[in-house]
């Protein structure tokens, strides 16, 4: 019994990594978290999602290939950004596969 309960539960964990490790569409504002918002010591992608009156600050982390931070820095633009979302030390985080900022 132990077995199928341990068994269980890992196969209930597996499936919750996996499905956190979706990539998801959000869109919203582009900005940069020094520049504009003011809330960091060197400049960073983000991006703010309000959804129900409630605004989430999503840190961009992109490789240097798809940098677009010229774009969003020194003014915040409407964009929408698909990639993997992941959680850490309270902060929220997306690993930018596409970025497109709305004109």
């Amino acid at each position: 019994m132990k077995k199928l309960i341990l068994s269980l539960s890992a196969i209930v964990f597996a499936t919750a990594l996996t499905a956190s490790a979706e990539e998801l569409t959000l869109s919203g504002k582009a900005t940069c978290a020094k520049c504009d918002l003011k809330t960091a010591d060197k400049c960073t992608d983000v991006l703010q999602v309000t959804k129900g009156g409630k605004t989430t600050t999503y840190m961009l982390t992109v490789d240097k290939d798809k940098a677009f931070h010229k774009q969003i820095c020194s003014e915040a633009k409407n964009a929408t950004v698909t990639g993997t979302v992941s959680e850490k030390d309270g902060k929220k985080f997306i690993a930018v596969s596409k970025f497109e900022a709305k004109k």
